[in-house]
């Protein structure tokens, strides 16, 4: 008896996935400001309500050990620290009625705090 394994997708084991929907939104609020060198960097920094919290914002800078991603032609960095606990993680762009922004579902976190900017 032969079993098959189920294919993971690799965008997501190796480190997290840019949903198409915030891939757009980044791409507009690349093109507002007007330059195309900056990155959107991803980083995980201690504080917040739960002990870490996520920062996202674009940023011209290489540092030593970053870890590039392309979603669609936007460029989406991680620094070396920070991408343990990004791995497999999914941001995405939600525009409901209720809610607009960057959402981040993380496999990785254990927990999380009422605001979503936090986790442990």
């Amino acid at each position: 008896m032969t079993t098959e394994t189920p294919v993971s997708d690799p965008a997501v084991s190796d480190g997290l996935l840019l949903s198409p929907a915030a891939a757009d939104k980044v791409k507009v609020l690349l093109e507002a400001e007007g330059r195309n060198d900056l990155a959107l960097r991803i980083a995980v920094q201690p504080g917040g309500c739960s002990g870490l919290r996520y920062q996202l914002f674009f940023d011209d800078r290489n540092l030593d050990g970053d870890v590039n991603k392309d979603f669609d032609g936007v460029n989406v960095v991680t620094d070396r620290m920070s991408a343990p606990y990004l791995s497999g993680a999914t941001i995405d762009f939600v525009d409901t009625i209720e809610k607009q922004g960057f959402t981040i579902d993380n496999p990785n976190a254990t927990g999380s705090c009422a605001c979503g900017d936090s986790f442990h």
